[in-house]
């Protein structure tokens, strides 16, 4: 493994994330997905001596740097695991449940994970097929490709990646396995088969092996099923007037944050018959603006922000 140091991370639009929370000196934020602590410094910032902020991430490597960095600053609270446990983050800290100013979760795979070749997630570097987020949790993607039916893989391409060569790659790697009577071993390797595998009939501009790399990750770290999770525990954990701001960089997870604040948006429809109108009945949450994107002089600088889409709403406060 590199040393981190090698690795750079551009914490994606991180004045608008931070300023969408809405900062109060002594409220309680938690950063469900810390990275390397970009928008958690920026949150501390704004933090006063009684404000507390609660770091959440799967990957060792990144909690080892939150614990390095804050561990004299009795504000912050470090825990690992997946953000959809991010309730069971905040008890650890000790902080009441339900008691919470503001939840963001930057979505995704960070920087310095996608450029150590030894983590597995990228297609252009040569290094071990695993794309855990937490090496010591789960099944590698070579063991889950190995294990895994072509049926499975194909389905998850598709699901996940949207890859209309799903049946054609899903093929040509159980092949491969099975000719070899073990797993594949390298990202390259599997980016090889899949480019072999696909027509000359590609998206310009996209390396062939970019959808099937994203679903394969999504699978082995449950990242959709995580998002679903910890939205739904958000609601109960937020105080009225706490905001949500999510960061999506593919179409999967943005609709699934867009349906979900859509939803909660909405007044409930009650049933027929009831003695009171549907209007007296709250939403329990309202959309802050619109979806943001990343600016042009941020693109330019950070070229992945370019597909970042970032989304806010509040709590409302409960019908009395």
């Amino acid at each position: 493994m590199q040393p981190e140091s090698l690795f750079d991370h551009e914490t994606v639009l991180l004045g608008e994330a931070v300023l969408a929370l809405d900062i109060k000196p002594s409220g309680v934020y938690v950063d469900g997905t810390y990275g390397r602590g970009g928008h958690s410094e920026r949150i501390l910032s704004q933090l006063g001596n009684a404000g507390r902020l609660v770091v959440v991430d799967k990957d060792p490597e990144a909690i080892a740097d939150a614990q390095a960095k804050y561990a004299s600053d009795s504000r912050v609270s470090v825990w690992q695991g997946s953000f959809r446990d991010f309730s069971v983050a905040v008890t650890a800290a000790g902080v009441e449940s339900g008691k919470i100013d503001g939840l963001l979760l930057d979505l995704g795979v960070s920087s310095p994970q996608l450029d150590d070749a030894s983590r597995g997630f990228s297609f252009m570097r040569e290094g071990g097929l695993d794309m855990r987020m937490n090496p010591d949790e789960g099944v590698s993607a070579a063991q889950w490709l190995f294990e895994s039916t072509e049926k499975e893989i194909a389905d998850v391409l598709w699901r996940y990646g949207e890859e209309r060569f799903s049946k054609r790659i899903a093929r040509a790697i159980k092949s491969k396995c099975a000719e070899k009577e073990k797993p594949l071993e390298t990202t390259l390797e599997l980016a090889d088969l899949i480019v072999a595998a696909t027509p000359n009939k590609r998206e310009p501009g996209k390396h062939p092996a970019t959808r099937s790399f994203q679903a394969i990750r999504i699978k082995i770290n449950q990242e959709l099923e995580d998002v679903e999770q910890c939205l739904h525990r958000a609601v109960d954990s937020l105080l009225p007037n706490g905001r949500l701001v999510v960061i999506s960089f593919h179409s999967l997870e943005d609709r699934v944050v867009k349906h979900f604040m859509r939803d909660m948006s909405r007044t409930p429809r009650l049933p027929k018959g009831l003695p009171v109108p549907d209007s007296e009945i709250p939403a329990r949450m309202r959309l802050i603006g619109k979806a943001s994107k990343a600016s042009q002089g941020e693109v330019s600088v950070n070229p992945r922000s370019r597909s970042a889409i970032m989304r806010v709403a509040e709590m409302n406060a409960p019908a009395v």
